[in-house]
């Protein structure tokens, strides 16, 4: 049986989804609970891959099982049992031979969440960024101004980490947005596909736009210059989550 599964996580102790060696991988526990739930080795596909330290609040997969005989609606509890606590299979149902979690992916969204405070706060600890200097209203409004600027199919390939392989680097955005609730700003951002690094690249580059480092209407030239060096700083893994899968 073919399963297609939502998994939630938080990746501050993670190195990522993917199997790496000796590292200890959310694929690589998830592959570890499945073969005990089962009592066989289960083949897990992701939609994407994630790096050291992002969270997941809705991480779609595929799990195959010659001969599985749990019942999808059953596997949540089935395996949970056999998962850690920063792990969970919450949602899982049967899909066709055919369906691939990654390459059926119509759009992906993510959220970044920073605490603006000067007073740090311990509960939030790998799972926000921590941003000290005061990022008022009309810094928001900044913000928002920018993000307009990349909606739409372009080449984003400033803002893609320097060594990436990525040969194709077009993609169309088709929300980003700024909200500020008391401490708690949150950015999300939809996409058809994203590039290494380049949600991060994008959120750094908002916050250079906040504090005025970076000017709103200059956006589209640093797009038009396929210039990682024109774009703002990588923000840090902790305050990105993978938040929502469409197919």
């Amino acid at each position: 049986m073919k399963y297609f599964a939502k998994i939630k996580y938080l990746g501050t102790n993670f190195h990522g989804f993917q199997v790496q060696p000796n590292e200890r991988t959310v694929q690589r526990e998830l592959s570890e609970g499945l073969l005990l739930a089962f009592g066989k080795p289960c083949k897990v596909t992701g939609c994407s891959r994630t790096d050291r330290g992002v969270h997941a609040n809705e991480f779609c997969l595929t799990v195959e099982c010659d001969g599985g005989t749990i019942p999808p609606e059953k596997l949540p509890v089935a395996v949970s049992r056999y998962l850690p606590e920063d792990l969970s299979l919450y949602y899982a149902e049967e899909c066709s031979e055919d369906f691939h979690p990654r390459y059926d992916v119509v759009e992906k969204e993510y959220l970044y969440r920073i605490i603006n405070t000067a007073v740090y706060d311990p509960f939030e600890y790998g799972r926000a960024w921590f941003i000290a200097r005061k990022i008022d209203s009309s810094g928001i409004y900044k913000m928002n101004e920018a993000a307009r600027y990349f909606l739409g199919k372009q080449d984003f390939c400033a803002f893609m980490s320097e060594g990436s392989d990525t040969e194709d680097t077009v993609r169309c955005i088709t929300h980003l947005s700024v909200e500020k609730n008391g401490d708690l700003i949150e950015i999300r951002v939809r996409a058809d596909g994203f590039l290494y690094n380049m949600v991060r690249i994008i959120v750094g580059t908002l916050i250079e736009v906040a504090h005025g480092r970076i000017q709103p209407n200059i956006i589209p030239e640093i797009i038009a210059s396929c210039d990682r060096k024109r774009a703002g700083m990588t923000a840090p893994p902790d305050g990105l989550y993978l938040n929502r899968v469409w197919y």
